[in-house]
């Protein structure tokens, strides 16, 4: 098992997207960056992981870009793919932050490895416990006419969950686009993430407003920082209170189940800095009894891989996930082979590595930057 790595390639890659989306802070419209990492070893093994940072969450594609470049990329070269903990715990020392940076070295590793061990990247994290994740798909277009015609698509593709995005046109667009939710959808499983995107002091009487449409979560409605207020809403409110941002590493996600801060966590392997963390973070929250989701970035199918193979190896990310992106926002993607749904759930692949090839020609025609090093 000692197969060097012998090459880094890097692309810093933009994807044009189907529609605007306007989150609690932030649009995105035109066109989402990622950065896609490639480790090439001397056997020949080509591991494939991808960094999708969003400016106002996690970082911006160009810090994450020079993160990998200049300080993780060195750490590969001459390194076995098997070193996967030594070399991570090596990252974490080299370089403060740079979440996604990390999860996209670790998920070429593991790519890697579980290529070169026969062996999907679910079975190096433990197991597999589920063959299939159900997907949840976000509603954030401006114009709710365009969502009500992509919530006709997936209840046709069967999708059963979807997530509202909210606090960002005022609570009456709000509560009119959830009770016209309810009545055209009534098989949905809706969901609310207000993105921090309210202010804590209106936020007890409008999510109050919120507990007649039952919920299955509402997620992170004020901002990360304002702990004390996410502990009194969920004393106060009868829908679970799902922590997003509030929630980015280790000791985060045991502060927020000792402050009772929400009944659920949004695990994300962009926030906290790859899978096996993020497995790290399911575990602590399972301590208090308290269930994850498999939330996301702005992601490609390769990302999307990364996460399915995370939440099949842990039993308590068990609120589905929202791998959607690659399907209905982008307007092409960066895998061979179309990101696996199947009747509104998401397939876990039982190749070996993340188990599925990536289409090189896409990233040349979206690329904006490429680097070797090694």
């Amino acid at each position: 098992m000692k197969d060097k790595i012998e090459r880094v390639s890097l692309w810093h890659v933009a994807l044009p997207v189907s529609t605007p989306r306007d989150h609690g802070i932030g649009l995105v419209a035109g066109n989402v960056e990622v950065v896609v990492l490639r480790i090439r070893t001397a056997s020949g093994i080509a591991g494939w992981g991808e960094a999708s940072p969003w400016p106002v969450f996690t970082g911006t594609p160009e810090a994450t870009l020079s993160a990998i470049q200049r300080y993780l990329a060195p750490l590969l070269i001459g390194r076995c793919v098997s070193e996967i903990p030594a070399i991570m715990q090596l990252a974490d020392k080299t370089i403060v932050g740079h979440p996604e940076a990390k999860a996209a070295v670790e998920t070429a590793l593991l790519d890697a490895f579980g290529q070169l061990c026969g062996q999907p990247v679910w079975a190096l994290l433990g197991g597999c416990c589920r063959g299939e994740i159900p997907l949840s798909v976000s509603l954030a277009d401006p114009e709710f006419a365009r969502d009500l015609d992509l919530a006709d698509r997936i209840r046709d593709a069967g999708v059963r969950i979807v997530k509202v995005k909210t606090g960002t046109q005022g609570h009456e667009f709000d509560l009119n686009r959830l009770e016209r939710l309810k009545k055209d959808f009534p098989e949905f499983d809706i969901r609310a993430d207000y993105n921090q995107g309210m202010q804590s002091f209106e936020a007890m009487r409008r999510l109050q407003d919120l507990d007649s449409f039952e919920l299955g979560f509402i997620e992170q409605p004020v901002p990360a920082l304002n702990r004390m207020v996410m502990a009194q809403l969920c004393a106060s409110i009868n829908t679970p209170l799902l922590a997003d941002e509030s929630v980015f590493d280790l000791p985060q996600a045991f502060e927020a189940a000792r402050d009772e801060i929400c009944n659920g966590i949004s695990v994300k392997i962009m926030k906290c800095g790859g899978l096996r963390r993020g497995q790290q973070i399911a575990a602590v929250a399972e301590s208090a009894g308290l269930p994850c989701y498999g939330g996301d970035m702005f992601e490609t199918g390769i990302a999307h891989l990364a996460g399915t193979h995370m939440i099949a190896a842990t039993p308590n990310i068990s609120l589905g996930c929202e791998f959607y992106q690659a399907t209905w926002y982008l307007e092409e993607d960066l895998l061979e082979t179309p990101f696996p749904i199947e009747n509104g759930k998401v397939q876990v692949p039982v190749e070996p590595g993340l188990g599925a090839s990536v289409n090189e020609g896409a990233l040349k025609k979206y690329a904006r930057n490429a680097c070797e090093v090694g």
